[in-house]
Protein backbone atom coordinates (compact mmCIF):
# COMPACT_ATOMS: atom_id res chain seq x y z
CA UNK A 1 0.00 0.00 0.00
CA UNK A 2 1.31 3.48 -0.78
CA UNK A 3 0.64 7.23 1.04
CA UNK A 4 -1.93 7.70 -1.58
CA UNK A 5 -3.65 4.41 -0.86
CA UNK A 6 -3.63 5.19 2.72
CA UNK A 7 -4.96 9.09 2.69
CA UNK A 8 -7.31 7.74 0.15
CA UNK A 9 -8.52 5.41 3.02
CA UNK A 10 -8.60 7.48 5.67
CA UNK A 11 -10.53 10.20 3.91
CA UNK A 12 -8.77 12.93 6.23
CA UNK A 13 -8.93 11.36 9.12
CA UNK A 14 -6.09 11.58 12.18
CA UNK A 15 -3.99 8.17 11.85
CA UNK A 16 -1.06 6.81 13.42
CA UNK A 17 1.02 4.32 11.89
CA UNK A 18 2.17 1.09 14.48
CA UNK A 19 5.00 -0.76 12.78
CA UNK A 20 7.53 -0.13 10.57
CA UNK A 21 9.72 -2.52 8.76
CA UNK A 22 12.77 -1.49 7.64
CA UNK A 23 12.55 -3.08 3.61
CA UNK A 24 15.08 -5.98 3.11
CA UNK A 25 16.52 -6.67 6.55
CA UNK A 26 13.75 -7.72 8.73
CA UNK A 27 13.84 -5.70 11.13
CA UNK A 28 10.37 -4.31 12.29
CA UNK A 29 9.39 -1.57 14.67
CA UNK A 30 6.27 -1.58 16.22
CA UNK A 31 5.00 1.09 18.61
CA UNK A 32 2.52 4.89 17.84
CA UNK A 33 4.44 6.57 15.42
CA UNK A 34 2.56 9.72 14.12
CA UNK A 35 3.05 10.40 10.13
CA UNK A 36 4.57 13.48 9.46
CA UNK A 37 2.74 16.66 8.73
CA UNK A 38 3.11 16.42 4.67
CA UNK A 39 1.86 12.65 4.38
CA UNK A 40 -1.27 13.65 6.68
CA UNK A 41 -2.61 15.79 3.53
CA UNK A 42 -4.69 14.38 1.15
CA UNK A 43 -3.05 12.70 -2.22
CA UNK A 44 -3.93 15.96 -4.41
CA UNK A 45 -2.53 18.17 -1.78
CA UNK A 46 0.72 16.39 -1.52
CA UNK A 47 0.85 16.88 -5.22
CA UNK A 48 0.41 20.24 -4.99
CA UNK A 49 3.23 20.89 -2.17
CA UNK A 50 5.69 18.90 -4.24
CA UNK A 51 4.73 20.97 -7.41
CA UNK A 52 4.97 24.22 -5.13
CA UNK A 53 8.52 22.97 -3.76
CA UNK A 54 9.79 21.58 -7.44
CA UNK A 55 8.41 25.22 -9.21
CA UNK A 56 10.78 27.17 -6.53
CA UNK A 57 7.32 28.70 -5.10
CA UNK A 58 6.72 30.61 -8.65
CA UNK A 59 2.93 30.76 -8.34
CA UNK A 60 3.36 32.11 -12.36
CA UNK A 61 4.81 28.70 -12.79
CA UNK A 62 1.74 26.95 -10.71
CA UNK A 63 -1.00 28.41 -12.85
CA UNK A 64 0.89 27.28 -16.18
CA UNK A 65 1.14 23.58 -14.61
CA UNK A 66 -2.65 23.18 -12.87
CA UNK A 67 -4.43 25.70 -15.37
CA UNK A 68 -5.91 27.99 -13.11
CA UNK A 69 -6.05 31.23 -11.97
CA UNK A 70 -3.91 32.92 -9.26
CA UNK A 71 -6.54 33.40 -6.50
CA UNK A 72 -6.90 29.40 -6.87
CA UNK A 73 -3.41 28.80 -6.29
CA UNK A 74 -3.37 30.85 -3.33
CA UNK A 75 -6.29 29.92 -1.73
CA UNK A 76 -5.35 26.30 -2.00
CA UNK A 77 -2.22 27.69 -0.51
CA UNK A 78 -3.86 28.89 2.03
CA UNK A 79 -6.03 25.95 2.71
CA UNK A 80 -3.36 23.80 2.91
CA UNK A 81 -1.07 26.24 5.30
CA UNK A 82 -3.98 25.76 7.82
CA UNK A 83 -3.18 22.00 8.18
CA UNK A 84 0.21 22.47 8.65
CA UNK A 85 1.63 23.42 12.63
CA UNK A 86 3.94 26.52 12.04
CA UNK A 87 7.76 25.77 12.70
CA UNK A 88 9.65 28.68 14.69
CA UNK A 89 12.61 28.70 12.94
CA UNK A 90 13.91 31.65 15.56
CA UNK A 91 12.68 30.16 18.69
CA UNK A 92 13.05 32.35 22.29
CA UNK A 93 16.34 31.33 23.36
CA UNK A 94 16.73 28.94 26.87
CA UNK A 95 17.94 29.93 30.06
CA UNK A 96 20.56 27.60 30.03
CA UNK A 97 21.69 29.89 26.47
CA UNK A 98 21.20 33.06 27.97
CA UNK A 99 23.67 32.10 30.94
CA UNK A 100 26.03 30.50 28.53
CA UNK A 101 26.26 33.72 26.30
CA UNK A 102 26.45 35.66 29.57
CA UNK A 103 29.29 33.44 30.56
CA UNK A 104 30.96 33.91 27.71
CA UNK A 105 31.01 37.63 27.78
CA UNK A 106 28.73 37.88 24.41
CA UNK A 107 25.95 39.79 26.58
CA UNK A 108 25.96 41.30 30.07
CA UNK A 109 24.08 40.94 32.69
CA UNK A 110 21.10 43.93 31.91
CA UNK A 111 21.08 41.73 28.44
CA UNK A 112 20.30 38.44 29.94
CA UNK A 113 18.19 39.49 32.15
CA UNK A 114 16.14 41.32 29.32
CA UNK A 115 16.46 38.08 26.96
CA UNK A 116 15.20 35.98 30.17
CA UNK A 117 12.05 38.27 30.52
CA UNK A 118 11.41 38.49 26.84
CA UNK A 119 11.31 34.20 27.19
CA UNK A 120 8.97 34.15 29.18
Amino acid sequence: MDWQELTDLTRGQPFVVERVRLTGTGIAVEGQFEPPQLAQLGADDQVFVAAFVRSHGSIKEMERIFGVSYPTIKSRLNRIATQLDFVDTDPAPTGADVVDRLRRGEIDVAQALAELERSR
